[in-house]
């Protein structure tokens, strides 16, 4: 057997950050009555904050932002490309989105059941460039904890992928041979091809059928697709 360790991302890969995201905002819209405040569509709401969040975490990734950043940014801008003035935007919004979201418990389909398979033949580890308490709520709450060897969180590693730096902390932490590790993520550029970068293998998670860039290898458009290639 070529692999003996599977690295995992979680957010977009296991756990469904958008469908996650897309219930906590349809409350939040309703709770802060957003429509008096002249946000009359809570999809164009939630399409122009998915769009803003998105690049936000890429660069993140990159570490062109802080967390600080990233949070400071992605309502603000989101609200303001929406048209409301300054003096209206809820600042506790965020706050509150922080808080609800991590409680979500949507995976994507068949996700324990593909993750229960793997386990009887791997040593499985998730990698995130999520933060701490976030990361650890998610896991904790959707059971996926008993499936994993290591967590491993960017915020507390200090590295974010795709630094090569994190990919040697993991590791060395998971006593795991690159040439025996595989990582499987959605980010091109963070989960595939920071993996790719080091030496390791990678297949791309791509749920939404995006087109496959030449150079990435592999791909799978469903997690139980992980049951056939390994």
């Amino acid at each position: 057997m070529k692999y003996k360790h599977l690295f995992f991302d979680l957010d977009h890969t296991i756990w469904d950050f958008d469908r996650n995201a897309e219930e906590t905002l349809q409350e939040l819209y309703h709770t802060y009555r957003l429509k008096n405040l002249g946000i009359h569509s809570p999809d164009a709401f939630i399409e122009t904050y998915t769009l803003n969040n998105h690049q936000l975490w890429a660069d993140y990734h990159l570490g062109k932002i802080s967390k600080e950043e990233l949070r400071e940014t992605r309502f603000s801008k989101t609200f303001l490309d929406m048209g409301l003035h300054p003096d209206l935007i809820p600042r506790q919004f965020e706050d509150d989105y922080v808080r609800i979201c991590p409680t979500k418990t949507n995976l994507f389909p068949e996700a324990h059941e593909t993750l229960a398979y793997l386990q009887d033949k791997y040593i499985l580890h998730i990698i995130s460039n999520g933060f701490k308490e976030s990361t650890e709520m998610k896991i904790e709450l959707t059971g996926l904890a008993k499936y994993f060897g290591n967590i491993f969180i960017s915020e507390v590693i200090g590295f974010n992928k795709p630094d090569a730096a994190i990919f040697k902390h993991v590791l060395v932490q998971a006593g795991a041979e690159v040439h025996h590790s595989l990582m499987i993520g959605d980010s091109l550029e963070a989960d595939v091809r920071g993996a790719l970068s080091f030496g390791m293998d990678a297949i791309y998670f791509n749920p939404d059928k995006k087109e496959k860039p030449e150079d990435i290898p592999e791909q799978i458009h469903h997690l139980s697709e992980l049951k056939q290639l390994l």
